[in-house]
């Protein structure tokens, strides 16, 4: 069970997010994230020193709880090809959302804070990707493909989409086509 502490945290995590998402990093400060959260100066001070470290915690909360969760659906047994079917309707959904990105906010981020936090979160991804990837080549479900390359196109399609989807409007037929082509990658079909 979680206590109160851990649960006023959540809920600044919970509003933040939207700020971040709407306004990006650099316009959010800690007086609107009070009111989003409407918390006082002191109560937030109290979890959170400034917008830095309440987008890290953003950023990590984001990592943990990641409904891509490939490590534990292996431990399970489910197959690879249901585990990224899950995923690619997860990506996909989300990319269909630009509202919701963080995507302007994290770059923004990193322009200001540097990249490590970026680049630590990033290889976390490659991890479990790759780990799904490498597991579905071992069940006979994925076609012998470079992980690395396989990796790096997913994550940078679906963050390229999620940037992307904040300045253009982005066809939905086109999110659809991206999940389809990494589909069609790993599992051999064709079109």
């Amino acid at each position: 069970m979680t206590g109160k502490k851990e649960r006023t945290r959540e809920h600044i995590l919970k509003a933040s997010y939207a700020l971040f998402a709407k306004k990006g990093f650099k316009q959010v400060t800690m007086k609107d994230v009070c009111e989003a959260a409407n918390m006082s100066r002191g109560g937030l001070y109290s979890h959170f020193s400034g917008t830095d470290q309440l987008f890290e915690a953003l950023l990590e909360k984001i990592t943990e709880k990641d409904a891509m969760d490939f490590q534990g659906k292996i431990e399970k047994g489910m197959a690879a090809a249901e585990i990224l079917e899950e995923a690619l309707k997860l990506m996909e959904e989300e990319m269909r959302h630009p509202e919701d990105s963080l995507s302007m906010a994290m770059y923004e981020y990193a322009e200001e804070a540097g990249s490590d936090v970026m680049q630590r979160l990033n290889r976390s991804s490659e991890k479990r990707w790759k780990k799904l990837i490498l597991y579905g080549i071992e069940n006979g479900e994925f076609q012998a493909v470079d992980a690395d390359e396989i990796v790096n196109m997913i994550l940078f399609s679906y963050q390229g989409v999620r940037m992307w989807s904040r300045i253009i409007p982005v066809k939905q037929k086109t999110v659809h086509s991206i999940a389809q082509n990494i589909k069609r990658q790993l599992r051999g079909e064709r079109k």
